[in-house]
């Protein structure tokens, strides 16, 4: 028997629904940003999990019970290779934070669904952007069995991963804990290249003093002076 092949009566749990990551530029560009922004946060945090566009399987035995949020945070649970996120093999921890990003395309059914789905299997936070102008941001936060809808977004700040959000002008903006606004990957990408040539300056400066201190060593060894008595 091929090993690859299902065991017969197995339940399944796909990786993919087949349904797209995004309908649009803007609104990869945020999932991009809250994704990536959050792994950095949690860089040195082994026991924080996030994955973005990525399937949950609620219920064991039941593969239609199931969402592909476009980013969540799970807490307690290692970083490593998921195809998808089954809870009951996650020590029943459903991801405390959940994000949304808004498109044209969503249907208030789908979303409806989805704040059924987070709000009755455990999210303890959930979050939508709305990223076209004029942005806004809808959030809600859980009271015992159900969500309480956050009525002032606007500095509202993450009770478990502790970024800020700020409406500026018709903007959207996402801070995090150290006061810095979340950045797109070019940015990041741009810091990091500025940071590894600052560096390396810092070094070539280095090797410049410690050769200049080498050459003056020698000049004065010539002229019978001891540089080490100095």
């Amino acid at each position: 028997m091929n090993e690859l092949m299902p065991v017969l009566g197995e339940v399944l749990y796909p990786d993919s629904d087949g349904l797209p990551m995004s309908d649009n530029t803007l609104q990869f560009d945020w999932i991009a940003i809250i994704k990536w922004n959050l792994e950095a946060m949690f860089r040195d945090r082994p026991d924080v999990f996030i994955a973005g566009d990525h399937l949950i399987y609620a219920a064991e035995g039941q593969p239609k019970i199931r969402q592909a949020p476009d980013v969540y945070v799970a807490f307690g649970r290692p970083k490593a290779y998921r195809g998808s996120y089954q809870v009951w093999r996650e020590e029943s921890i459903f991801p405390q934070v959940v994000f949304e990003v808004w498109s044209p395309n969503n249907l208030a059914e789908t979303m409806q669904n989805k704040f059924d789905f987070y709000q009755r299997y455990g999210a303890e936070e959930y979050y939508i952007i709305y990223p076209e102008f004029p942005s806004y941001i809808d959030g809600w936060i859980r009271t015992g069995d159900v969500f309480e809808k956050i009525t002032k977004m606007n500095g509202f700040v993450s009770p478990r991963l502790r970024i800020r959000f700020e409406l500026q002008k018709g903007d959207i903006a996402i801070y995090g804990p150290d006061g810095r606004e979340f950045c797109t990957p070019d940015e990041m990408a741009r810091e990091r290249d500025d940071a590894i040539e600052e560096r390396d300056d810092a070094k070539a400066e280095a090797d410049k003093a410690r050769e200049n201190a080498r050459k003056l060593a020698a000049k004065l060894r010539e002229l019978g002076v001891d540089p080490d008595s100095l």
